[in-house]
């Protein structure tokens, strides 16, 4: 490779949490966008700021922009207003009075064992013994009467500050001294935590939206609620990477086009609210692409999208490129999608789940190092090619947690290192735009980054399931749509929209952990409960119903199943 050539390489983040809001009751059910947002986009904010001469591609779903600006608020209002917080785990954390019966303290105590046993709970031995103490008294029940506001207190306080991000842990002094004091929290300590807290929510936006206007970041968005857009436009095009899998009983969804049309317009409209300029890149949701996706979002002004490295090879095999064998001669380049006239990057996978699943139990500057070297090896092979860019794409957040101190040294190693880096330059989708020219791919086969497939959203009995009661409620939404005022169609669009968004698909079947598949689905039929509430209809009867058990075990008890009133 000659000395005035680098390879280009874009670090791209995607930042995500589904709506864990209550749009009726406006109370949070489950807690992992504070949580997140104090921990892993403060952290990964704070690593960019550490070394100027990165550059990164941060994608946001706007679902997850709203509620940190509403978490901030809710703080900042509780401080000087003494106003309700809405997310009770938030909320017990500064309560004077905490739960009084066994039920509710039991619920708090199971609540703060959600960590990661061994990054983030064994780390710290004052934590340890509160949670050593909290596993046995849920398991004894005669207990659970003895156990003291204080106990209680400190285990809150302790949960939260294993939550916190690892340079705020090392930096702020509030922290370090709650730290070091280890026991016996007063509800003053507890405040000046979440004062902490509702500084580190506030800031996490205004900090990406400088590191953009200094260069150094790309932001890009996702639309609305995070739906998978080739599925609303079409369940057929599942087949594309699964001809055999078994389909919704709905042939297709009510209005899909319209509905992706809104997500789009939504998605840039809440990115432009939060950040004052809208993007040129979309990161569609789990990296789901179709022909006809890419065209509305490129019709919607989008220049550039990224998916997966399995829907390249899928894409190239259906054009009839027949081998694949030399990753450098057909991933490391940008397409031109044929019908779409939309820009299209793809991950390389290997490299991508290296640091998302493997290095976490390497040493940091270890796992810096092996990238490192993959990307040199890369670099030799594309050394006569300029054109050439390889894309790291994966989640910003769940990772970071299985690795010592939340990925502190590995993260400022690996930006430290490919910043200084005389074969590699880090830049960002767009500017690859303006350098790199496009190679023509004249089909594209519909799938996401996971498999290269949409297995992971349709195609299982629950899955279909989940998209049949979908289709119920949104025939339900259009024909209650003309009756409502314009007040309450917008609830219920922006509830629908919820009801439509990916998580709860994913969940669904599998075999995910009962626990989580539980609350996923209790959210689920809560969000479709409430778009029936909003349009004035009666809920189904099967909504009253558990209808998965981890493993894709359906347990209806002989229920009509949805989508059997009408097929659509």
């Amino acid at each position: 490779m000659s000395a005035d050539i680098r390879l280009k390489v874009v670090l791209c983040w995607h930042m995500h949490q589904p709506q864990y809001r209550d749009l009726v009751s406006d109370a949070y059910h489950l807690p992992w966008t504070y949580l997140h947002a104090i921990k892993d986009y403060t952290d990964m904010a704070a690593h960019l700021e550490a070394v100027p001469a990165a550059r990164a591609v941060v994608n946001f779903a706007p679902l997850l922009l709203e509620q940190i600006e509403d978490y901030a608020r809710q703080v900042d209002g509780y401080l000087s207003n003494s106003l309700a917080i809405r997310d009770p785990l938030l909320a017990a954390l500064v309560s004077p009075a905490l739960p009084p019966t066994d039920e509710q303290r039991v619920t708090l105590i199971k609540a703060c064992l959600h960590a990661n046993e061994a990054r983030m709970i064994d780390r710290f031995p004052a934590y340890r013994r509160l949670a050593d103490m909290a596993a046995w008294i849920v398991l004894h029940v005669e207990a659970q009467r003895y156990l003291s506001n204080q106990y209680l207190a400190d285990l809150l306080v302790w949960y939260h500050l294993a939550w916190l991000g690892e340079t705020v842990r090392r930096q702020d002094a509030r922290i370090k001294r709650l730290i070091d004091k280890g026991a016996g929290f007063t509800l003053h300590d507890r405040r000046e935590l979440l004062t902490v807290i509702g500084e580190l929510l506030s800031n996490v936006i205004p900090r990406y939206a400088h590191l953009a206007s200094r260069g150094q970041v790309e932001l890009s968005v996702t639309p609305y609620a995070h739906p998978i857009l080739p599925l609303l436009l079409d369940f057929h095009s599942a087949h594309d990477a699964m001809p055999q899998a078994p389909l919704p009983l709905l042939r297709r969804y009510p209005g899909g086009e319209e509905r992706v049309r809104w997500h789009i317009r939504e998605g840039i409209e809440t990115f432009r609210r939060h950040f004052g300029f809208v993007p040129a890149g979309c990161w569609p949701s789990e990296g789901a692409v179709s022909t006809a996706s890419l065209k509305l979002l490129a019709e919607a002004g989008f220049r550039w999208a990224a998916s997966g490295e399995g829907v390249l090879h899928n894409s190239l095999t259906l054009s009839g490129h027949a081998d694949h064998s030399v990753k450098e001669a057909w991933l490391y380049r940008h397409y031109t999608v044929a019908d779409s006239g939309m820009s299209c990057f793809f991950r390389d996978d290997r490299l991508s789940d290296l640091i998302g699943f493997t290095y976490a139990t390497w040493h940091g500057d270890d796992a810096v190092n092996n990238l490192a070297h993959h990307l040199e090896n890369i670099a030799h092979c594309c050394r006569a090619h300029p054109e050439h860019v390889v894309s790291i794409v994966m989640d910003g957040e769940n990772a970071w947690e299985h690795y010592p101190e939340n990925a502190y040294y590995f993260l400022g190693a690996l930006y430290r290192r490919l910043s200084e880096h005389p074969r590699i330059e880090l830049t960002t989708f767009s500017d690859c735009l303006k350098t790199v020219p496009a190679k023509s791919l004249r089909q594209l086969a519909a799938g996401s980054w996971v498999h290269g497939t949409l297995s992971t959203w349709i195609g299982e009995p629950d899955k279909n399931r989940g998209w049949d009661m979908l289709g119920d409620a949104k025939r339900a939404f259009d024909a209650a749509a003309a009756h409502l005022n314009a007040e309450q169609l917008e609830r219920a669009r922006r509830q629908l929209a919820v009801c439509e968004g990916s998580d709860w698909f994913w969940w669904f079947g599998g075999d995910n952990p009962t626990a989580t598949v539980a609350d996923f689905e209790g959210l689920y039929r809560q969000h479709l409960t409430n778009l029936y509430q909003l349009i004035g209809a009666e809920p189904p009867e099967y909504l009253a119903q558990v209808f998965t058990r981890g493993g894709g075990a359906p347990v209806h008890g002989g229920a009509m199943r949805p989508g059997q009133l009408s097929t659509g």
